[in-house]
């Protein structure tokens, strides 16, 4: 080594030396503020209560073994909601015990009668001092008796105020006074990336606290509602608590969870409080929900069919059946409509719809704009009461027997509708009825028995009429072809094949 080379050495490692003395403070790196939850669990926390429901022995059919501390009705509602799990086994415990002293109120229960059998655990929140308390409608679901447990062990059986199984909102009422309350917040400025807590009895175990962060908004899983997304730990048995804010608001009701393996997987789902209160006043008030409805059947308006029908972009809600008679039917919508608005509010998709309508109170008018035939046209209608959904049927008349016609850029044959048909069916426009398909019509899904209604926004009134259209189509574009299949219609688009040279 020379002698340039040691000197620079001997530098480096002064240089080192002197980094290694020098005072902590002025190496370390201040680290990030976490937050403290202590405060805001003594504020909310003996708002908590725990929910657990009996069922008579003469109608407790199902008595599999769950694990320690959890319910049958519990577990089996928590795999059956959470992608059909099955039931885990373990030794049965009998009733959760091991309570201590419940106290002496004279609603208290002992829970010592042996007609009443274990149901389920889950949670819930106090939402007036005179004892009104939130839950979800699956934890008090088939339920004989309701008991609601407070932080200070007093335990009271409940009365069901009502339920309503379309948003998985239920209230109860325990017979008490001067009870701490939750304070409830905004859930329309919850913000991806905030912090919150959930509390609630996961397997039993009482007032449990967890954090974690908004991880999204507005999730649609196929409920009614959509859900706050969260990874704050949910299990069995906190549903129906409380998931709060830093400011200690409660800002929704935790109901789901996503899982492969029946524990938490850190994706968590809760319900909007804004919603949660909006039902929980009307089941408070008259015991039931009530909804407005416009009488139609609506389907998902895809990229395609957007492109298809010159919409600016994939929005809004397909008309894919009118009831006969129905609101909407006397407004003049009509199967193949996409509802762009309602009162002016935009449609971003099919699942914003229901619940607009749904918040509407029965017996007032609202405007809907929607699109027809590249034109968005706008349209008062009534808002009715909803009644109980009937099950649809498909039309079971044969197909009167037609001559084949030669197959063309759809790849679809297809007959004239008679009249009588026609009028029974309730076509506006006619329609034509698929009788064979292949190529471009067999590859979306076209079956012998589908009626065509529309090709693009040309109505179809006959099979002559169906084949000049498909004659003169581009196949470089697809075409969106509203298709109606039993009580169903629906655009598909369908990309038509090049000309034979």
């Amino acid at each position: 080594m020379t002698n340039l080379s040691v000197r620079k050495f001997l530098a480096a490692a002064a240089a080192m030396t002197c980094l290694s003395f020098a005072p902590h403070a002025q190496s370390a790196v201040p680290a990030a503020n976490l937050p403290d939850f202590t405060d805001l669990v003594d504020k909310v926390g003996p708002a908590v209560v725990n929910i657990r429901t009996t069922t008579l022995a003469s109608s407790s059919t199902d008595q599999r073994a769950t694990p320690p501390g959890v319910g049958d009705g519990d577990m089996s509602e928590f795999f059956r909601r959470f992608f059909g799990i099955p039931l885990p086994q373990s030794p049965h415990n009998g009733d959760r015990g091991g309570r201590g002293d419940r106290g002496g109120s004279p609603d208290q229960s002992d829970n010592n009668n042996d007609d009443e059998k274990s149901g389920g655990v889950g949670s819930g929140f106090i939402v007036s001092a005179d004892g009104y308390v939130m839950t979800n409608a699956h934890v008090v679901d088939d339920a004989d008796n309701i008991y609601v447990t407070l932080t200070d062990k007093r335990e009271f059986k409940a009365k069901l105020i009502g339920v309503d199984d379309r948003t998985d909102i239920a209230v109860v009422k325990i017979d008490a006074t001067n009870l701490p309350t939750v304070t409830i917040g905004d859930s329309t400025k919850v913000r991806v990336g905030e912090w919150v807590v959930a509390i609630g009895s996961p397997f039993g175990l009482d007032n449990t606290v967890t954090a974690g962060i908004v991880s999204a908004k507005g999730r649609e899983t196929g409920d009614y509602l959509p859900f706050i997304q969260t990874d704050a730990a949910v299990n069995p048995g906190n549903s129906g608590g409380p998931l709060i804010n830093m400011q200690g608001e409660v800002i929704g009701i935790n109901s789901q969870i996503y899982s492969r393996t029946g524990g938490f997987m850190g994706i968590a789902f809760a319900i909007p409080i804004d919603d949660a209160m909006r039902v929980a006043d009307q089941l408070e008030t008259t015991g039931k929900v009530v909804r407005g409805r416009i009488a139609v059947s609506i389907g998902a308006v895809t990229k395609d069919v957007a492109d298809s029908l010159g919409l600016p972009r994939a929005e809004g809600a397909l008309v894919s059946s009118v009831e006969p008679g129905g609101p909407a039917d006397k407004a003049g919508l009509q199967p193949g409509d996409i509802i762009l608005k309602f009162n002016g509010v935009p449609v971003e998709t099919d699942t914003d719809l229901p619940r607009m309508v749904g918040d509407t109170k029965p017996g007032s008018h609202a405007t809907v704009t929607y699109w027809r035939k590249g034109q968005s046209r706008e349209v008062p209608i009534a808002v009715v009461q909803t009644q109980p959904e009937k099950t649809a049927k498909a039309d079971e008349q044969q197909a009167p027997p037609s001559r084949p016609r030669p197959s063309n850029a759809l790849g679809v044959t297809v007959s004239d509708i008679p009249t009588d048909r026609v009028k029974s069916l309730k076509l506006r426009t006619g329609g034509v009825q698929v009788e064979d398909v292949d190529g471009p019509a067999a590859r979306v899904g076209l079956q012998k028995g589908d009626i065509i209604l529309r090709v693009g926004d040309n109505d179809v009134s006959s099979a002559k009429q169906f084949d000049q259209i498909a004659a003169h189509l581009d196949p470089q574009k697809p075409v969106a072809v509203l298709v109606r299949r039993g009580e169903n219609t629906q655009f598909v688009p369908i990309k038509p094949r090049a000309k034979a040279k």
